[in-house]
């Protein structure tokens, strides 16, 4: 469930709703990050709206995000509990709510 919550906003959903039944710790955890990811990437395609400077902001965030993307895909697939680079801590904050 924690791999399959980062491919897509499907197996995002699939992976909350299985996970909703047998509480997993590990899965959880990478449901959180993943929520963050994307949130961020919604965050990233408002910001590109923005004429030029939301542009290149946008374009230099992505790049940021697929770094974070890959990262958090890696932990999971090596069964770490670590969060993404850069904005993973926050995510654990921010999302401390989500499937406890």
């Amino acid at each position: 469930m924690a791999i399959l919550s980062y491919i897509t906003i499907i197996g995002l959903v699939v992976a909350f709703v299985m996970n909703n039944d047998k509480k997993q710790e590990f899965a959880s955890y990478h449901i959180r990050q993943s929520v963050g990811l994307c949130l961020t990437g919604v965050s990233l395609g408002i910001i590109g709206l923005v004429p030029i400077l939301g542009w290149i902001i946008n374009i230099f965030g992505i790049f940021v995000l697929l770094y974070m993307w890959v990262m958090a895909l890696m932990n999971a697939l090596n069964g770490k509990e670590s969060p993404a680079p850069i904005l993973g801590k926050k995510y654990e904050v921010w999302f401390a709510g989500i499937q406890q």
